[in-house]
């Protein structure tokens, strides 16, 4: 097994001394963005059936755009996510991020073109960009060592409640859908009208919470040290861990190398070390994506249909796996710190190996019934307890201090590029390949992705992030 160095893993301070209610209460306000995105992330997959008909759209080439036009505005919101944040401080933009989120949500709710749509999605999305790249690097530069894993995955599990959240609501708003209704009834009926724009909509409203909520975080304390404003990041961290805590701490983040930020992105593409991580951060970022597991929420009609379910089954079908999602993302919370990263992390891509294939099977013997929905299941399972939380684990706390907003920006961006492929090609491939051969495909990547991550993946839980940066000098 790849493992850093245990030799300088003594904590800078012991976990009784630390303020949990502090931590968890400052945490789960910077996670309420992954509650957002992962809303946002999924409910247009409920709405899918609805929007097509009223917007008229029967070309698969159209369905992908209006399923992936907002990742457009993801990967403008994780490119800027990292140059701005190094300059104007983590919390001003999650603040900037919240407000995104407001706006855009009542925006697409009231769209009466495609065009119009498309714009608010695309706009929409740079707040998800912003907040998927904040959110998790805010959390991992706050949290003590020994808590880091558990609290970035908070995150995750924000955004599956999100996720959650809009499935419930999916199916709470959708009126039941006559079998064997046609796209014109459906068109002309409550969902078809008025049912989808509210699944839009009613995003404002957590959203208006998250706004105001962030207004009470405090700065990230590294990058208040790296500014040279040190008392305020000793402030912060003494609220953390006390004032023992707090000088450690800062001893430890002086000892990095010094912090330019105007030449971040130059010395994260300059460095050989560097490159090495980034290398690292950008595979995860786009394995957790192209390990295909995003299709079933965004193309949940799709999938189920495949396997013989109608519009209102699919709904509460979607609720049922948004639950699984939920329970396995729990899992994971408890066990980040305690079984590590690495262990996560092979075993649910091994896991989705076997389903996939499996899967594949079944859908080429055009197979319906319980079965499919239960391999359903168990692939969101595998992914839940792994890539889904842990890559955003990994990726938040493997870069150096100097180059983290800006590391942190380049593969959160590879990520968005690689969903934007995901989710535009599938319903070429799915039409193309049929949901066999799709399914095959994702069971090809995630076998790629065991075998990188048992070469090039280190185990990093309990290691404070100073301790991390050592360890790729």
């Amino acid at each position: 097994m790849i493992a850093i160095s245990q030799s300088e893993s003594t904590p800078v301070g012991q976990e009784g001394s630390f303020n949990s209610f502090y931590i968890w209460a400052v945490s789960s306000i910077g996670a309420l963005g992954g509650l957002l995105f992962g809303y946002d992330w999924v409910v247009i997959g409920g709405a899918k059936p609805f929007y097509e008909r009223y917007f008229h759209l029967s070309d698969p080439a159209m369905q992908g755009w209006a399923m992936s036009c907002a990742l457009i505005g993801c990967l403008l919101g994780a490119m800027v996510s990292g140059k701005l944040s190094d300059r104007y401080g983590r919390k001003p933009l999650l603040i900037v991020a919240a407000f995104v989120f407001t706006i855009s949500s009542i925006g697409t709710g009231l769209s009466s073109s495609f065009a119009m749509f498309v714009a608010w999605r695309i706009f929409g999305g740079c707040g998800i960009g912003l907040a998927s790249s904040l959110s998790p690097m805010y959390i991992a530069e706050l949290a003590p060592s020994h808590l880091r894993g558990k609290l970035v995955s908070l995150n995750q599990l924000t955004i599956v409640i999100g996720m959650l959240l809009a499935q419930i609501t999916n199916w709470v708003i959708a009126q039941p859908v006559p079998v064997g209704a046609s796209t014109q009834q459906i068109a002309a009926s409550w969902n078809g009208q008025v049912g989808w724009r509210w699944m839009f909509a009613i995003t404002a409203v957590p959203a208006l919470l998250f706004f105001t909520a962030s207004f009470l975080l405090p700065e990230s304390p590294r990058w208040l040290a790296q500014r040279g404003l040190k008392e305020h990041a000793r402030k912060v961290l003494a609220k953390i861990g006390g004032p023992s805590y707090a000088a450690n701490s800062l001893e430890e983040i002086d000892s990095s190398a010094a912090y330019k930020p105007e030449a971040a992105a130059k010395k994260v593409l300059g460095e050989a070390k560097i490159r090495k991580v980034l290398l690292l951060g950008i595979t995860l970022a786009v394995l957790q994506q192209w390990c295909g597991i995003n299709v079933i929420f965004n193309y949940a009609e799709e999938v189920f249909s495949a396997a013989g379910y109608q519009v209102s089954d699919i709904l509460f079908n979607i609720v049922v796996t948004g639950s699984v999602n939920l329970v396995f993302t729990l899992i994971a919370l408890f066990t980040v710190d305690k079984y590590g990263r690495r262990i996560l992390m092979l075993t649910g891509c091994s896991g989705l190996v076997v389903v996939y294939i499996i899967l594949g099977i079944f859908y080429r013997m055009h197979s319906h019934g319980i079965h499919m929905l239960l391999l359903v299941l168990c692939a969101i399972a595998c992914y839940a307890m792994s890539l889904a939380p842990v890559t955003w684990v990994i990726i938040s706390e493997i870069f150096p201090n100097r180059v983290r907003g800006a590391a942190m920006s380049i593969s959160v961006a590879a990520l968005w590029v690689a969903c934007f492929i995901l989710t535009y090609t599938f319903p070429l491939l799915n039409r193309a390949l049929g949901a066999a051969g799709t399914f095959w495909i994702y069971a090809a990547i995630c076998t790629g992705g065991v075998a990188f991550l048992a070469v090039r993946l280190p185990e990093t839980k309990g290691r404070s992030l100073e301790d991390i940066e050592r360890y790729w000098n």
